[in-house]
């Protein structure tokens, strides 16, 4: 069975080489844009190029505002600040997710919370994020949603689209907004995907995009803020420009700031990869569906876009039957050539984060025993 697999994959991508798991595709004005940026002599984080990719994210998502980072952790570090995140604070989150979202958490001096997810969408799930909040929380006379474990108050909420597939966010944010948490979205991996016709990334009071070499556009290394709200904008500009105040030359700087913004040169390469991002959702929509047709009459379950969601269908993913059938599955493809990898281990099980208090994770560790990613390199 497991040959089937790799055979099948190998004749999608037409060759006997090593396959990754996705690498980026070049075909558009990447080289001419950077070029550009090169005799301009501005490569750093002045030029035009930034300018003009902040204002084509922010176009394409339908935000008012959009700040470019050095990275998609940076960008959420910095959304997480802007909502008011700090030593005071606790963040809920999902433990099914790259170690950025944690880590993000943690560079606040926040402690995480960590939320079961949904079977169906990967993401975190509304109904065990409000069990948990109706359990384990109180509203002091200030509105402040407080932990009854630890007195603390719970200041953010951070959903992650998991591998481009939305989660049920119009519900996260109902709850939330009931309970006076600020929402940041984990956009990172869903730049092109909607629920409900609406841009991921926008529903929050804040969103966040990587543009990491393996995204679906990328910028070699790269993030994006994106939000509605105007102050905001201006600040998370201001604190990931080191915190300088304007002035001819002298060199003030009014609060501890951050050294994030994105290079002229990776902003040069992402404006031109954004020229033809629906040309790539529209090709790795084409490859889920021929996934989709070669894993319907099979033990393995291929990973499908949620219910009133359209996904960018970053990297694709399919369901083995339990954890035993995953790590054979896992070390056949390897072996034979095609990266296939695992879904992340849970953060809760991580040394760090071990003591994080958590809700019922029984959705979550199902998926662990279970997911696997297969190679979703873009067919142009």
């Amino acid at each position: 069975m497991y040959q089937d697999v790799v055979d099948f994959i190998r004749n999608i991508y037409k060759t006997d080489d090593f396959l990754p798991l996705h690498e980026p595709q070049f075909f558009g004005n990447e080289k001419k844009y950077v070029n550009e940026a090169i005799d301009s002599t501005f490569v750093s984080s002045v030029g035009k190029y930034v300018t003009k990719f902040e204002e084509m994210v922010a176009e394409y998502v339908g935000a008012k505002y959009a700040v470019a980072t050095s990275n998609g952790t940076s960008a959420l570090h910095v959304g997480l600040k802007l909502v008011g995140v700090d030593a005071s604070s606790e963040v809920i989150t999902q433990p099914l997710t790259f170690i950025a979202t944690a880590n993000a958490i943690s560079y606040c001096n926040a402690k995480p919370i960590f939320i079961d997810v949904d079977r169906d969408t990967l993401g975190l799930s509304p109904e065990k994020l409000e069990a948990f909040l109706q359990e384990n929380s109180f509203q002091d006379d200030g509105g402040n949603c407080i932990n009854k474990q630890t007195n603390k108050i719970i200041k953010a909420c951070v959903p992650m689209h998991t591998f481009g597939h939305p989660c049920k966010i119009d519900k996260i944010i109902e709850i939330c907004d009931k309970y006076n948490i600020a929402v940041v979205e984990d956009a990172a991996e869903s730049l092109g995907s909607y629920y409900h016709d609406k841009h991921t990334g926008t529903f929050g009071k804040v969103g966040v995009f990587s543009f990491n070499g393996n995204k679906i556009i990328t910028t070699g290394g790269g993030g994006m803020i994106v939000t509605d709200d105007e102050a905001l904008a201006k600040r998370a500009k201001h604190i990931t420009t080191t915190a300088k105040v304007p002035h001819p030359y002298e060199y003030i700087h009014d609060e501890i700031g951050y050294n994030y913004r994105l290079t002229n040169l990776a902003a040069a390469l992402g404006v031109a990869q954004m020229e033809n991002l629906d040309v790539f959702v529209e090709k790795q929509r084409e490859l889920a569906k021929i996934y989709e047709e070669f894993f319907k009459d099979s033990d393995i379950e291929f990973i499908k876009e949620p219910k009133d969601a359209k996904s960018n269908y970053w990297l694709n993913a399919i369901l083995l039957k339990d954890r035993v059938q995953r790590d054979e599955f896992l070390k056949y493809t390897n072996k034979n050539g095609i990266m296939t990898r695992p879904i992340w281990r849970l953060m809760n099980k991580l040394e760090m984060f071990k003591d994080c208090q958590c809700g019922d994770l029984s959705n979550a560790q199902w998926l662990e025993d279970r997911v696997v990613n297969i190679s979703s390199s873009v067919i142009v």
